[in-house]
């Protein structure tokens, strides 16, 4: 399997996945700007909406988004326990929260990172990006894990996304159970590997 990636990106959810997996990955490095990998390819025919990250199997089929990404790799891996069976109302659960933050964390963090967006835009952003780490961490403060007391696929997904904060100005630490949160996460040795591994650490 080749992992497409970008440092940092959101692409780092499902690299962290296939550590904690311990599945054997080929990472390939995507420039966002040029649109090309580290070996000089086009980037577009594997991903024609140019971002990361893109999972390309060795039978040659691909998956294009995170939380698709994430939840293929750990299936591949049942007994890691990364995420519940499917059909299980715990997998809607999870589902559930790969979706929110998708839509309300990950989206909102975006025109943060745009120069050309408007001040105006940026502070929507935000406030909006505030609201739902509130609600995060409201949860997690009487909640170990996104799923309870089991880390899985989406705790990956979330601290990649916390992880950005540090560079838009959105001081994690205001809320300490996502701070403590975010350095329990950090800590697990796949997480450790993973940003090594992209030169983050």
């Amino acid at each position: 399997m080749k992992l497409y990636y970008s440092p940092g990106a959101c692409s780092l959810s499902p690299h962290i996945v296939a550590c904690e997996a311990e599945l054997p990955i080929q990472l390939v490095k995507v420039d966002l700007q040029s649109k090309r990998t580290e070996d000089g390819e086009d980037y577009y025919p594997i991903n024609p909406n140019g971002y990361v990250p893109a999972l390309v199997l060795d039978e040659g089929n691909k998956l294009t988004e995170g939380p698709a990404i994430v939840q293929y790799l750990a299936d591949q891996a049942p007994d890691k326990e990364l995420i519940p069976p499917a059909g299980t109302f715990r997998r809607y659960q999870l589902q559930q929260w790969l979706n929110f933050i998708s839509t309300e964390i990950h989206k909102s963090f975006s025109p943060l990172f745009n120069p050309s967006a408007p001040d105006a835009v940026k502070q929507l952003a935000t406030d909006s990006l505030t609201r739902r780490l509130e609600t995060v961490s409201n949860y997690l403060s009487t909640h170990s894990f996104l799923l309870g007391e089991d880390f899985s696929v989406a705790d990956a997904y979330l601290f990649v996304t916390l992880s950005w904060g540090q560079f838009v100005n959105i001081d994690i630490s205001r809320w300490p159970a996502l701070a403590s949160y975010r350095d329990k996460i950090s800590a697990r040795p796949a997480v450790q590997k993973a940003m090594k591994e992209e030169g983050l650490i």
